[in-house]
């Protein structure tokens, strides 16, 4: 297949992809070998070496063996960018096991939907959410919990004075000892070699959950090789050849989330990078960062930085240390990135993904032609089509707007035991991402709409479906209906649509808060319209486009957004 768009790249950058066959521990295995004095990790200014970060991933990885974690088993891990978060995946990896990396954002009713459907028997936690796993135990299939506490891999004193400040702000939870409730600190103090399992590049690694096109949450099956394919891709198509042994990541990004776990952890540890682990979506604590570790990649969504640039006193930060950014998630408003641009003197390379697709699937070149507003060109590797919505099999002329589709190694295998909405997505190896694009004369490609109703606030997807159901349990709602408008925060935010039952009576601070105890935060409505009937078609469907219309000075979903610290709190 022709790309045209090669000729505005060096002579010396491979134009295909050769990806390696090999599995994601042998990436930090190699890194070990080649930089074991490198620092893998900081984490509140305690640092881990390779050396010593294999070597407890190979303690923790013989652990879970000693408890019976073997191939094929799912292993949740329910924590957030912190050294455990890395030591628990490449463990379980290593294992032949396979990670369900879950958003500790979740609630109950999220954690019994995730953890039933992947029929995980082992979960790595936060022991602060103890609390909330407790109450699902009965619910889920787990046969053993490892707990860890922020405080395991601070430094001296902070390992110290954390759980006194913890116990006095009474935020401490106390977990209960038992023989299937585990210390994560036990496990890695394990002195054991972990068993030799002969790992494929085939092989199953994780469950990356994402709600597909529609509905619950599914589990994207993604290989060994469709992540190794992911991090190659990165680092030939957007590296260009730049990194180096002393390279240094911001990790804001959850690496719960697929472009946290592909284009930061997997892509850091392939690189010998060193990760700035940052717990919290904290302002303070990611200027405070870039200004003592000097990092030379930032990873973020738009409102990082325009965060970054607002931050009070922010035009004394020195980033000139920044050489490689990449932005993801929802379009990055030109301003912001002419400002970070001149501030930097790095060029930002806006990429596109789906989880399905192990994160990246185009990007903008970070040299070359560059168009502000569309999402690229496909990553080295990748090819995609613009075709017809209706049938789904005929490309459209350059210009005219359709689905747009993707083919490589780095889409993903299936949907975990859902043959139907596989078949649906995957169609002759190709990926039908659901969203409305269009293709230029360059070989360009525009987002223009989504074929769905899928709402994106904050860089998290949020499937109306899932709230409405939530809003149904109320026994004051009759009917209910959920939409996308406009947010310069945070791209988007959720809007319902309310019919109560006759005779009843209801305030909208009552129905958020309701939602507040059945969702995540970011799935929360954040306004409550109260109607008498909701717009249908001739055949009784509701119509949401008709409700998204309603919103004051809608511009469909080609607004631009602006990012606040507000919206990374809500991350």
């Amino acid at each position: 297949m022709e790309r045209p768009w090669f000729k505005f790249y060096d002579e010396d950058v491979p134009h295909s992809l050769t990806v390696p066959p090999t599995t994601v521990p042998d990436l930090l295995g190699r890194s070990a070998e080649r930089h074991p004095a490198q620092v893998a990790t900081v984490f509140v200014g305690a640092r881990l070496t390779y050396r010593k970060l294999k070597r407890q991933v190979d303690r923790f990885a013989a652990g879970l063996a000693d408890l019976g974690v073997k191939r094929g088993d799912r292993v949740a891990i329910l924590l957030p960018n912190c050294p455990q978060t890395i030591i628990a995946y490449y463990a379980t990896l290593s294992l032949g096991a396979v990670a369900v990396l879950t958003n500790p954002l979740y609630v109950e009713r999220e954690l019994v939907h995730q953890w039933r459907d992947a029929g995980v028997e082992t979960a790595v936690i936060l022991d602060r959410l103890w609390p909330r796993v407790q109450k699902v135990r009965d619910q889920v299939p787990l046969k053993r919990v490892i707990f860890t506490g922020i405080q395991d891999y601070l430094p001296f004193p902070k390992n110290l004075l954390y759980p006194l400040k913890a116990r006095r702000d009474g935020a401490w939870t106390p977990v209960p000892r038992r023989a299937d409730i585990i210390p994560f600190r036990r496990l890695v103090s394990h002195a054991s070699l972990p068993p030799h399992v002969a790992l494929l590049p085939g092989d199953l690694a994780c469950l990356q959950y994402t709600g597909g096109t529609t509905g619950l949450p599914k589990g994207a099956m993604l290989t060994h090789r469709n992540l190794v394919a992911s991090v190659t891709q990165i680092r030939q198509f957007l590296l260009q050849g730049h990194e180096d042994a002393t390279d240094k990541a911001i990790a804001i990004l959850p690496l719960f989330h697929a472009y946290g776990m592909s284009g930061v952890m997997n892509l850091g540890v392939h690189l010998a990078a060193t990760l700035v682990l940052l717990p919290l979506f904290d302002l303070k604590m990611l200027v405070e960062a870039i200004q003592a570790e000097r990092p030379t990649f930032f990873l973020g969504v738009p409102a990082l930085y325009s965060a970054v640039l607002s931050y009070p006193g922010g035009d004394k930060i020195d980033l000139t240390s920044i050489r490689v950014c990449f932005s993801g998630a929802a379009p990055l408003p030109a301003e912001v990135m002419e400002q970070f641009e001149a501030r930097t003197g790095a060029r930002i390379a806006e990429a596109y993904g789906m989880t399905e697709a192990a994160s990246v699937t185009h990007v903008n070149p970070r040299r070359g032609l560059r168009k502000v507003g569309s999402i690229g060109v496909p990553i080295v590797g990748t090819d995609a089509r613009v075709v017809d919505v209706e049938s789904g099999t005929h490309d459209v002329p350059p210009g005219q707007v359709g689905e747009l589709i993707v083919k490589g190694p780095q889409v993903m295998q299936g949907y975990w035991n859902q043959p139907e909405a596989t078949d649906e997505v995957l169609r002759d190896g190709w990926l039908y991402t659901g969203d409305i694009a269009r293709r230029d004369e360059d070989g360009y490609f525009y987002i223009e709409d989504r074929k769905k109703d899928l709402i994106i606030t904050g860089g998290y997807n949020v499937y109306p479906r899932e709230v409405e159901e939530v809003l149904y349990q109320h026994p004051k709602v009759l009917e209910a209906s959920v939409v996308g408008v406009p947010s310069r925060v945070k791209g988007e935010r959720i809007k319902a649509f309310v019919v109560l039952k006759e005779g009843a009576t209801a305030k909208a601070s009552e129905v958020i808060d309701y939602c507040r105890t059945r969702l995540a935060p970011y799935k929360v409505p954040k306004s409550i319209v109260f109607r008498d009937e909701l717009p249908r078609s001739m055949s009784g469907k509701v119509l949401r486009r008709v409700l998204r219309e309603e919103e004051p000075g809608r511009t469909a979903y080609k607004e631009r957004q602006e990012g606040t610290q507000d919206h990374l709190k809500q991350l």
